[in-house]
């Protein structure tokens, strides 16, 4: 059956524990705050997609058995276990599951850009209904922070060795080979290492107002507790 809306966004997610997720700001951080800062970083996310206007909000996460975290944190949002052995693979699959219950735009995107703008994410799906077939959204460390499509296209996620500094170049091989048209967003940043930190920290100061969860989190115990 169609669903009533036609533009599904989706977030990749992790359950917050301690030594499994954001262990790349462990040190400085502890693996306990690194955990933490990730729950603040996730939650300004989910806010910036309830931002969105027009759009299924979804969290694709893990691990299994962590659907009821995911439950009491975002009851507004549908659930969706990540299958798959690799990353690419897991967003392929996410994508395509709602692709197929009949949504025309499906978009996935990161969880740990807190301030990104959410006109970024509302323009992935004006340019996948202006007639683009993939919607991307280039990060700093040559990645992307979304991707989005109007039909599934296995190899442009799954052919993708992920984590590196070449996701996004070797992307655009792809979609090029594919023969389908590309739209590139405005680039930002993930938080996921030092500099990247270090950089969030500047943006807090600069703009008081964004990323409360995560602003809360780094305000314990004195201004930057790292």
């Amino acid at each position: 059956m169609t669903p009533q809306l036609q533009n599904a966004l989706l977030v990749v997610a992790k359950r917050p524990e301690p030594g499994r997720t954001k262990t790349r700001l462990s040190p400085p951080l502890s693996p306990e705050q690194a955990a933490g800062l990730y729950e603040g970083l996730l939650r300004d996310t989910l806010d910036l997609m309830r931002r969105v206007p027009g759009v299924q909000p979804a969290i694709a996460y893990l691990p299994a058995g962590a659907e009821p975290y995911f439950a009491a944190l975002a009851p507004d949002f549908e659930l969706i276990l990540q299958e798959g052995a690799g990353l690419g693979e897991r967003l392929d699959n996410a994508t395509r599951y709602f692709l197929a219950r009949g949504y025309a735009r499906v978009a996935i995107m990161n969880s740990d850009g807190p301030t990104l703008p959410v006109a970024c994410l509302a323009d992935a799906f004006r340019v996948l209904d202006a007639g683009a077939e993939v919607a991307l959204g280039p990060s700093d460390d040559g990645g992307y922070y979304l991707i989005g499509m109007t039909r599934p296209v296995p190899r442009m996620l799954r052919e993708v060795e992920m984590s590196t500094p070449r996701v996004l170049r070797d992307t655009l091989a792809l979609a090029g080979a594919e023969g389908l048209r590309v739209a590139l967003l405005p680039a930002w940043y993930d938080v996921d290492d030092l500099p990247s930190l270090l950089r969030l920290r500047r943006e807090l100061t600069e703009h008081p107002g964004i990323a409360p969860h995560t602003r809360a989190f780094l305000s314990k115990g004195g201004p930057w507790p790292w």
